[in-house]
């Protein structure tokens, strides 16, 4: 993806978190130097990864296979490991019309994915095998705001604004927008996008960038360049 592409989606990310009535924290707004200059006060974020991050999946069709994210907040996973702390996350999302989020898994993070806003969130599950790998033929159930419901392989379920799902791990899911863009709130244990996203197929997790100008905002992804 070209930076110039990125500068763009994050002002119309920004634009539309705040028309439903979610402002991001300061530092989300740090300029690149701005990062650089309080990195010794940001080491939790930096570590934690929160912060912009979007993604293509390496396959340089963004607006069919791709995903806005901004992780608001995030525990390690030193955290998950002792059973204690900041066991937790918090994401923002948004998901364009028709724009698919591909068929993965994880196998630590359990998340609540909730519609906050914007047209219909279609999601498609399946179950997995003993192995915990992908099961074409497998249902299984999930909690919709708290209700226990059955799936059945490939079923989509369409949540309204307000509306949500529980996954757990072994539970293989896709979703994107229907009828329009959607605001998606993301409830998790502590997320780690580098090793606990299982895809069905062999992509990426991260979009390779085109330099044609300087960044607005760092991605999670430019932390290791930029900070170190």
């Amino acid at each position: 993806m070209k930076r110039s592409e990125i500068n763009a989606i994050l002002a119309e990310a920004d634009a539309m978190m705040r028309r439903y009535g979610f402002t991001l924290p300061p530092f989300a707004y740090w300029s690149p130097e701005e990062f650089k200059a309080n990195a010794a006060k940001a080491r939790h974020v930096i570590d934690a990864r929160c912060g912009w991050d979007i993604t293509d999946y390496g396959q340089g069709r963004y607006d069919e296979m791709g995903l806005f994210l901004f992780t608001l907040r995030n525990g390690l996973q030193g955290d998950l490991q002792r059973g204690g702390g900041m066991c937790y996350a918090e994401k923002l999302l948004i998901s364009k019309e028709n724009q698919l989020s591909p068929m993965h898994t994880h196998v630590i993070k359990a998340e609540d994915i909730i519609n906050r806003g914007g047209a219909t969130l279609v999601v498609e599950l399946y179950g997995s095998d003993d192995a915990g790998n992908f099961a074409e033929d497998r249902g299984g159930q999930v909690m919709c705001d708290g209700i226990l419901r059955d799936y059945t392989p490939g079923e989509k379920l369409s949540f309204a604004p307000g509306e949500s799902v529980t996954l757990r791990p072994g539970d293989w899911h896709a979703f994107w927008g229907e009828g329009g863009d959607v605001l998606i709130g993301e409830v998790s244990t502590v997320n780690d996008d580098e090793t606990d996203n299982i895809f069905r197929e062999p992509i990426g997790r991260f979009a390779t960038i085109k330099e044609d100008v300087a960044p607005t905002h760092l991605l999670v992804s430019d932390y290791a360049k930029w900070l170190g």
